[in-house]
């Protein structure tokens, strides 16, 4: 099969024929249809975070948004047959045994397995997945609108789950990329009204068409005072990974309001404790959805027109969708196709 192949940390991927995997009990062969590209494919392909780098097996196929077909299933599969619609997302499989999993919050699962870092991902043409973590997919989705949903979608989707935003509440949303122009949606859909932070015009524009109520230029205007002067941000979710923007947005919650941490800067950012005790504000960092997540988030899909906005391309281009992204003119999400 054909894959997009990292042999070593820092360096390019290269297209490579690579044998097709062999699904082993209770597992699933799944001819990848699409896959999206992911900030955190080229953090992990260069090495970014210290907490995965030691994890992140060489040789690698990365690609954790995918989504296809089932072509063979694996001794012992009950759950899932050829030619079922299923995607792949970030967490690959969990334990189920140990206290994080027995408490729901299996994102946290201490040995837990990440598609496309500990194990092979979607840039190639198949790739194997427990069948008790392949998800199903939505009749109504096709493969490429399907894709970005198993991590961008389903990201913002358990950061809002976990800030505790209401129907009728404020929300800015910091960076309208990947992330940010699902969340919009998302937000808009469970009736809460969206202010935008960019320093780019075109997604302003972009976070308008999809329900914004409110945007902010950051590059022009005090995004802090003009929040205020909507009365503060019950919630702030950061989809940036920039630390000028987490200092930002604590500046624009109203007394009680909440943080959510999304973007992961590498770089640290400054709080100061006495505004954090006066305000009572909280920080509240998520990471990736569970499978009750993604069961809930494509309910919503269902019944509501979130989609994010795609550019296809095929797999042999994934290193120059990599410096589209690191050069910040991807507006929503490049998906590859096979």
């Amino acid at each position: 099969m054909k894959a997009a192949v990292l042999r070593e940390i820092g360096k390019a991927l290269a297209i490579e024929e690579v044998p097709t995997p062999e699904p082993g009990p209770g597992e699933v062969l799944i001819r990848t249809e699409a896959c999206g590209v992911c900030h955190s494919d080229i953090h992990l392909a260069d090495g970014d975070w210290d907490l995965l780098r030691p994890v992140t097996k060489v040789p690698l196929i990365l690609g954790h948004e995918v989504a296809g077909t089932v072509a063979r299933a694996g001794p012992g599969v009950t759950e899932l047959a050829a030619g079922d619609r299923v995607g792949v997302p970030w967490i690959h499989w969990t334990c189920g045994e140990c206290e994080f999993c027995k408490e729901g919050k299996e994102e946290l699962c201490l040995k837990q397995k990440v598609t496309g870092c500990m194990v092979d991902g979607g840039f190639a043409e198949y790739l194997i997945a427990p069948a008790t973590h392949a998800a199903r997919l939505p009749a109504s989705l096709s493969s490429v609108d399907a894709a970005p949903l198993l991590c961008a979608g389903l990201t913002v989707y358990k950061a809002m789950k976990a800030s505790g935003v209401q129907e009728g509440q404020r929300l800015a949303i910091f960076g309208v990329g990947g992330l940010g122009h699902l969340a919009v949606q998302i937000a808009r859909a469970k009736g809460v009204h969206v202010c935008a932070i960019d320093v780019a015009d075109d997604k302003l524009e972009f976070a308008k068409s999809l329900g914004a109520e409110w945007t902010v230029n950051a590059a022009n205007e005090q995004v802090h005072k003009r929040l205020r002067s909507l009365g503060g941000a019950h919630v702030a979710m950061v989809t940036s990974a920039s630390p000028a923007a987490y200092e930002t947005a604590l500046r624009c919650l109203r007394r009680g309001g909440t943080m959510a941490v999304v973007g992961m800067a590498n770089e640290p950012f400054k709080v100061s404790a006495v505004s954090m005790v006066s305000g009572e504000f909280r920080i509240v960092a998520s990471a990736v959805g569970t499978r009750e997540d993604l069961r809930e988030l494509f309910a919503l899909v269902e019944k509501y027109p979130i989609r994010c906005r795609i550019e296809t391309r095929p797999l042999d281009s994934v290193q120059q969708a990599f410096e589209e992204l690191k050069g910040g003119s991807v507006l929503g999400r490049i998906v590859l196709t096979c």
